[in-house]
């Protein structure tokens, strides 16, 4: 097995003010410098940056290139300058301090109509503005560092096809977009080129797994878990990106391009969050010697056809993944070269992320090229919305003779093998429910049982049920 740790070291050093006009995003043609190589300054000495966002993301990334900017040279052999940062409120105090040289600005064109910016850091956020700057910048031969998971995958094709089109005159780097800190992207560029994958597993939202660790080891239930993440700055004001389980969806999609090569809408992936979970699931799981873990999971099959889904699993104690507790992610590969292959690090926050679009600009830097992003497209791999698992069922019920054996009959109509059921103390009657294992079944499946059950006179609310990760889950 091997383990592939991110560790981020925290840093500390600075921003303030400059100009002020109105922000206008750019993406029309190209005045770029006719050149086949990678645009830079006329020093050839420097590289020099635009930073579009004077965030939390931002700011990490101006401390950490002044921290080891000494470091950086001597690794490089350029200086690595941050001319302009670009916010909407130039009067806001920043929590970093500005480089020597460096200015704060308001209009995204003082970024993208200089010719002396090589790069540009795309840390703003957004699908809106922030393709604009992507889009303008790239048009202007400038390299591209973005931590931006949502745009990337709206619109991974159009960059893509943009990219194609300037053959090789600017790089488009996002390490960033995928787990923060954890060096994925990359080694999916490079590690995997002359290896299989077969299925990637993964806990890549911070938020949803720092909810799922309170819930399960705390006994906290949903909404007190949603509290403290909000308190400690891990759940947004409208967290419903992270709990309905969309920002996991946004980074497999990008995963099972580069994995497989092949572009998946994201409405395809099946997405499911967190919010339908109880602290009765967590019991049913300590049962049956596990926990509850909210994954991203993409496999191809025999065939060479990829299902992927995003979801609650029941992981057991023994796996790899159990014992991701907190706002920390990680990824599984498994493939047929190097077997296992985990990521464990830091998904987000304010250097782990910095971190990740410094080291992107650092091998710019270095002269570094990728003239595929996102690995080459596969021309004979099927996308299937549909896959298979054994399943973990909850139901509630109002208490009536012959619950069981009708659930037995339903399974049987749709050719579904029960493994086990479970039936755990009931301490309040608002709680009764039970809970049923599948042996391994098709999710569609799955889906027409639960239809069946729920339209059933005792069935209180809709059916939850989630995946069992491994198919060797008993051993």
């Amino acid at each position: 097995m091997r383990f592939h740790l991110a560790f981020i070291a925290s840093a500390l050093s600075a921003v303030t003010v400059s100009s002020f006009a109105p922000a206008v995003g750019r993406s029309g043609p190209s005045a770029a410098r006719a050149s086949s190589s990678l645009q830079m300054s006329e020093d050839a000495d420097t590289i020099t940056l635009g930073i579009f966002g004077g965030g939390t993301v931002g700011g990490g990334i101006v401390e950490i290139l002044s921290r080891k900017a000494s470091y950086f040279k001597q690794l490089t052999g350029k200086n690595i300058e941050v001319r302009k940062v670009c916010v909407r409120d130039a009067s806001k105090p920043r929590d970093f301090d500005l480089p020597e040289g460096c200015s704060i600005v308001t209009s995204y064109d003082e970024i993208l109509d200089d010719e002396d910016i090589d790069v540009a850091v795309e840390v703003m956020g957004g699908t809106t503005d922030a393709k604009d700057v992507v889009v303008g910048a790239l048009k202007k031969g400038k390299s591209v560092v973005t931590a931006n998971k949502a745009l990337i995958a709206k619109d991974l094709p159009e960059i893509e096809e943009l990219l194609l089109s300037l053959d090789g005159t600017a790089q488009f780097r996002y390490e960033a977009a995928v787990c923060g800190g954890i060096p994925i992207i990359r080694s999916m560029q490079s590690d995997f080129v002359g290896d299989e994958i077969r299925l990637m597993s993964g806990i890549i939202n911070g938020c949803t797994n720092f909810m799922l660790t309170a819930m399960d080891r705390d006994g906290k239930s949903y909404d007190e878990a949603l509290s403290k993440a909000s308190e400690l700055g891990y759940a947004e004001a409208d967290p419903t990106l992270d709990v309905g389980g969309f920002d996991a969806r946004s980074k497999l999609k990008i995963l099972i391009r580069l994995a497989y090569g092949m572009d998946v809408e994201e409405d395809e992936i099946s997405c499911r969050g967190i919010t339908e979970l109880t602290k009765i699931d967590f019991g049913y799981a300590k049962t049956l010697g596990g926990t509850i873990k909210l994954l991203g999971v993409a496999e191809r099959n025999d065939s060479g056809e990829v299902s992927a889904f995003v979801s609650p699993c029941y992981v057991t104690n023994d796996d790899p993944l159990s014992s991701v507790n907190g706002a920390t992610n990680a990824i599984e590969v498994i493939s047929d070269n190097l077997v296992q292959s985990i990521y464990i690090g830091q998904g987000a926050g304010r250097y782990p992320t910095a971190n990740s679009c410094v080291n992107d600009i650092v091998a710019l830097a270095k002269g570094d090229t990728t003239p595929l992003p996102f690995n080459p497209k596969s021309t004979d791999t099927k996308f299937v919305n549909n896959y298979e698992s054994n399943f973990f069922i909850r139901l509630s019920y109002r208490d009536q003779v012959g619950i069981t054996r009708q659930v037995g009959e339903i399974c049987e109509k749709h050719g579904v093998s029960i493994h086990s059921i479970l039936q755990n103390p009931i301490a309040k009657a608002q709680e009764s429910a039970f809970a049923i294992v599948t042996e391994k079944v098709e999710y569609a499946a799955i889906v027409r049982v639960l239809a069946d059950v729920e339209a059933l006179s005792w069935c209180k609310g809709k059916p939850f049920y989630m995946p069992v990760l491994r198919e060797d889950w008993q051993t």
